[in-house]
C-alpha cells in the first residue's frame, strides 16, 4: 500500500502458496470494483449463504461460472433465487491464469502444481463487513487440482492459512491489503483458510469501498 515505511514482499506462506502484495494497481481495482457491483445485481446476485446445519454466513457472496451452495455447485441459483447463474467472463479467467504465472513465476515457486494455466470458469465473490468472518474451511468441491486464486479489494483483512489435516494450528495469519494477490495450490491446494478478523476503514479511500470484496477464481474441471 501506498505510504508504507517498508515495501512488502512477494511471500512464500507455504509449498504451494505465495502472497504477492499490491499485484493490482489502483485502476484494476476500480474495474474490479465496478464489475463486482454489477455481479451484485439480481438475478442471480448477492446473497446470503445458509449452511446445511442451520448457520448463517456472516460474508454475503455472489458467483460467476457455476454456483458455490454448501457443499456443491449447480448452474443456477438453488439457494437463492433460482435464476442463472451469471457467466464468467473471458478476462477475469485470464486474469486467473495471469495471478498463476505472477506467484509462481519468482523463487520458491512450487514446480509441482498440476495444470497451473487450466481455464479458471468458477469466480466466488464474497462481500465482508466490517464485523463479518470467514470461519477455516477447505475448497474441495473442484475436481480439478488447479491453484486456487484470490484478490483482494477494500479493507484490509487478517488471513489465516492452515494445514491440510486439521482446522487448528499450525497455521499462519497473513494480511491481505486491498489490491493483493493470494494463490495457493500443490501441497498447499486443500489446505484450511479462513478470515477471523476484517479491519474496518483500512481500504484505500480512492477506491469508495466500505468493507471488503475477495474474488476467488477456481478452476471446477466438472464438465
Amino acid at each position: 500500500m501506498d505510504g508504507e515505511l517498508f515495501p512488502r514482499e512477494r511471500t512464500v506462506i507455504a509449498p504451494g502458496a505465495v502472497h504477492v502484495p499490491d499485484w493490482l494497481g489502483a485502476e484494476r481495482q476500480a474495474e474490479l470494483l465496478a464489475a463486482c457491483r454489477a455481479w451484485a445485481r439480481p438475478p442471480a446476485g448477492l446473497r446470503t449463504v445458509r449452511t446445511p446445519g442451520g448457520g448463517v454466513m456472516t460474508a454475503r457472496q455472489v458467483c460467476l461460472g457455476l454456483h458455490w451452495y454448501p457443499y456443491g455447485y449447480a448452474r443456477t441459483v438453488v439457494d437463492g433465487d433460482g435464476a442463472p447463474v451469471k457467466p464468467m467472463p473471458g478476462w477475469l479467467a485470464e486474469l486467473g491464469r495471469e495471478a498463476v504465472a505472477a506467484a509462481y513465476g519468482g523463487p520458491g515457486s512450487a514446480t509441482d502444481l498440476p495444470d497451473p494455466a487450466a481455464a479458471y470458469d468458477i469466480a466466488l465473490i464474497n462481500f465482508y463487513g466490517g464485523d463479518s468472518r470467514m470461519g477455516m474451511h477447505r475448497d474441495a468441491e473442484e475436481k480439478s487440482a488447479a491453484p486456487v486464486v484470490s484478490l483482494s479489494l477494500g479493507d484490509t483483512c487478517v488471513f489465516r492459512f492452515g494445514n491440510t489435516t486439521s482446522r487448528g494450528r499450525p497455521y499462519r495469519d497473513v494480511e491481505l491489503c486491498s489490491g493483493d494477490l493470494f494463490v495457493f495450490g500443490g501441497a498447499s491446494r486443500l489446505a484450511y483458510h479462513g478470515v477471523p478478523k476484517v479491519l474496518p476503514g483500512t481500504g484505500p479511500q480512492p477506491l469508495g469501498l466500505t468493507g471488503r470484496l475477495n474474488i476467488t477464481l477456481r478452476v471446477g474441471g466438472l464438465g
